[in-house]
C-alpha cells in the first residue's frame, strides 16, 4: 500500500500531479519552509517582477523533485502568491517532507 499523498499534492491522472504552492518572493534564499494553509510554502530569492519569481519557482521545484524543467508547468496563479504547478511524470516524485 502506497503512503498517502501530502496535503499539497493531488494526482489528476496517469502521470499528472498538481502541487499547491504558496510563494514568498524576494527572500534571502530559495528554500522550502513548511506549509501555509495546506500549500507547500517556498521562499524565493527572485523578485516578483517580470515573471522572475515564476521562472525561479518552476526551476526550483523541478530540481527539488529531480524532474526536467519541461516536466513542470505553472497551471494557475501567475500573478498571485498562491500557485498551482502541474507535474508530468509517470513515476511518483519523492515529495519534500514538511512540518505543519
Amino acid at each position: 500500500m502506497a503512503a498517502p499523498l501530502p496535503v499539497f499534492v493531488r494526482k489528476t491522472g496517469e502521470g499528472h500531479w498538481l502541487l499547491r504552492i504558496w510563494v514568498q518572493p524576494g527572500a534571502k534564499r530559495t528554500e522550502v519552509v513548511g506549509l501555509h494553509q495546506e500549500n507547500l510554502k517556498i521562499r524565493l530569492q527572485a523578485p516578483a517582477v517580470d515573471n522572475k519569481a515564476n521562472t525561479a519557482l518552476v526551476n526550483f521545484v523541478a530540481a527539488l523533485l529531480g524532474l526536467k524543467r519541461s516536466q513542470v508547468t505553472l497551471e494557475a496563479g501567475h500573478t498571485s502568491r498562491g500557485k498551482t504547478l502541474r507535474l508530468h511524470t509517470d513515476a511518483e516524485p519523492v515529495w519534500p517532507t514538511v512540518e505543519s
